[in-house]
């Protein structure tokens, strides 16, 4: 499903996309189509041909992989901060992961035929590499943190990646979306949540999670929050144009 937004004037709502030099920008800027996805809307299934590249400029994309009959653990989110459709850029069509709309979102993709005739240009593909990087580090961290840590901190965590990806105080999250997230049973979800909720970090009603204390739900996450938002703010300083008024952008 297409968008209304034009490339013209909103391009700069990704991070990747503003972070182009102005000729990488032009070459890309005439393939470029709006796009809208709605909630858990398959972007790609494993295995299967990538027919197009996704630039979110809100909301967010989970990379989910098989973790048994029936089961998946999300090992990857994109949202204005980056891309999907990685291994494309690689020469690669496919991925053994599957990609689902994690909440509503919008913003550009790119065709996968068009992609790589783009990325044949350096300019193009040295941005689209250093995001490579940077989705390496939160990709490693995310597997170090869900074998160490406890899972009231990565679900702290993962509310917190949300939040800066929603771009809002609000988003829509049901406890069983969020156990097949971070991969546990949806009871466990409900005890943590219900943690969070109890020392006024956030409310849960009905299907949306409402962020009261940010700083207060950072203290309760553990530390590969900072980890990963730090390393993304190395490789792509932080610009006041891709940042939201409510929440510190590239996390």
């Amino acid at each position: 499903m297409t968008g209304t937004m034009t490339t013209e004037h909103s391009t700069e709502r990704n991070r990747l996309l503003h972070a182009m030099p102005p000729e990488a920008l032009e070459l890309l800027r005439p393939r470029l189509e709006p796009f809208s996805l709605e909630l858990r809307q398959v972007v790609y299934e494993p295995m299967e041909p990538i027919s197009y590249a996704y630039f979110p400029a809100d909301g967010a994309i989970s990379i989910l992989a098989l973790a048994g009959p029936d089961e998946t653990v999300e090992v990857g989110t994109v949202g204005f901060d980056g891309f999907s459709g990685l291994p494309l850029i690689f020469g690669v069509d496919r991925e053994p992961f599957q990609a689902i709309c994690q909440s509503p979102t919008t913003g550009w993709r790119i065709s996968a035929d068009d992609l790589r005739r783009v990325c044949e240009r350096d300019a193009v593909l040295g941005v689209l590499l250093r995001y490579a990087q940077a989705y390496h580090v939160q990709a490693g961290q995310a597997s170090a943190c869900n074998r160490s840590h406890s899972l009231e901190e990565r679900c702290a965590r993962w509310l917190l990646q949300m939040h800066d990806r929603a771009r809002r105080s609000d988003f829509i999250l049901t406890h069983d979306f969020l156990a097949g997230m971070l991969g546990v049973r949806r009871a466990g979800v409900t005890v943590a949540a219900g943690h969070l909720q109890a020392s006024g970090l956030i409310r849960y009603k009905r299907g949306l999670v409402s962020v009261l204390d940010r700083p207060g739900l950072e203290a309760a996450s553990c530390d590969c929050y900072r980890i990963v938002a730090e390393s993304y703010d190395a490789i792509f300083p932080v610009q006041e144009s891709t940042s939201s008024p409510e929440v510190m952008a590239g996390h």
